[in-house]
């Protein structure tokens, strides 16, 4: 009897941690907040359009002005309209959805430094660790940066 109880007990607290595990790995939201970027060099803000989809763009460069003192501009967008909007505020990750267990597809990734759009998606490691990844085509041709939580 003495063991029976122990058993249920256990398999009780299993549940628990089970349930609880998968609630984080279920939790479409969990990506949103602000993230450094690998290099250090910018902050980016994920947040859930009204569309339900995810975005993500630029809140805190580390050096926002040009050699003129101005604010950096998009200045290699293939866009020539979109030439002269600022960095600051830029929509870097485009149409993100949760597809399960901490994985956002179907997204792109626009790189400002050499004005070309990617295919993109996105892994959460854990809480504070984001993997980025980009690629052309297929996703096993690509680049990963790993960007961590801004506290």
């Amino acid at each position: 009897m003495f063991s029976t109880m122990v058993v249920k007990s256990v398999l009780g607290f299993l549940l628990f941690l089970c349930v609880g595990f998968s609630v984080f790995a279920q939790d479409a939201d969990a990506i949103k907040g602000e993230w450094l970027t690998s290099n250090e060099d910018a902050h980016i803000k994920i947040y859930k359009a009204t569309n339900g989809k995810y975005y993500g763009k630029i809140s805190w460069l580390k050096d926002p002005l040009d050699e003129n003192g101005n604010p950096l501009k998009d200045n290699l967008n293939p866009d020539n309209s979109k030439r002269e909007q600022e960095i600051m505020g830029l929509i870097l990750l485009k149409g993100f959805e949760y597809t399960d267990d901490n994985f956002w597809d179907n997204g792109k990734i626009y790189d400002p430094e050499k004005g070309k759009e990617y295919s993109s998606n996105l892994k959460l490691k854990d809480a504070n660790t984001l993997e980025v990844r980009g690629y052309i085509g297929v996703s096993f041709v690509g680049r990963t940066e790993t960007w961590k939580r801004h506290q």
